[in-house]
């Protein structure tokens, strides 16, 4: 088994190797990432502030042409499953944790090992917590055939989306960055609700 600094010593190499010719935006939330993992101890620690690393999945249906979003219940709005990696340096297991939790659905497989996504966003302060940033590493996770999910507590619905519908509902910036990358290379197109 890896130690907690072997597994950060991997995930800086991931980050640092991480082909993002593709997309030059995302080398500026990268460059901030490699920051904070070099000077911060804790930034896989959900009490670090101003900022900390999280761990988010966009789940695509086996056959590609559905996208599963939950209705985040803090948050309000349709967005990818994520959340805190609670001290664990290996992302791509955060996100597979989270999906899973957040879906019900048992199974998910990473279609490829290294971040899909990379993204900071700010969070607003509650009477629990100062306003802070997540340094979101996101991953692109495949259910099995014919999975259904369940909702969890953490959101008010979990939903299945075709092109179409995705197209109708109010995302997030990122999150439309990630669907219309996988549209670019998947194909995916509308078919049906």
């Amino acid at each position: 088994m890896d130690s907690p600094a072997d597994k950060r010593a991997a995930f800086r190499d991931l980050l640092a190797c991480l082909d993002l010719r593709a997309r030059p935006e995302q080398a500026r939330f990268r460059e901030r990432m490699l920051l904070l993992l070099d000077e911060e101890p804790g930034c896989f620690d959900r009490d670090t502030y101003p900022a900390h690393f999280t761990g988010s999945a966009l789940v695509v249906s086996q056959d590609g042409e559905r996208i599963l979003l939950n209705h985040h219940r803090k948050l309000g709005r349709w967005m990818q499953f994520g959340g805190h990696c609670d001290g664990d340096a290996d992302l791509l297991g955060v996100a597979m944790r989270e999906a899973w939790e957040e879906s019900g659905i048992k199974g998910l497989t990473p279609l490829q090992t290294t971040p899909f996504d990379l993204d900071i966003h700010t969070l607003p302060p509650t009477p629990k917590e100062p306003g802070h940033f997540h340094y979101d590493v996101r991953f692109l996770l495949v259910a099995p055939a014919g999975a259904e999910p369940k909702v969890s507590e953490e959101s008010l619905d979990v939903r299945w989306f075709t092109s179409d519908a995705l197209d109708a509902l109010a995302l997030d910036s990122s999150v439309i960055r990630m669907v219309a990358r996988w549209r670019a290379i998947n194909d995916f197109s509308a078919s049906g609700t």
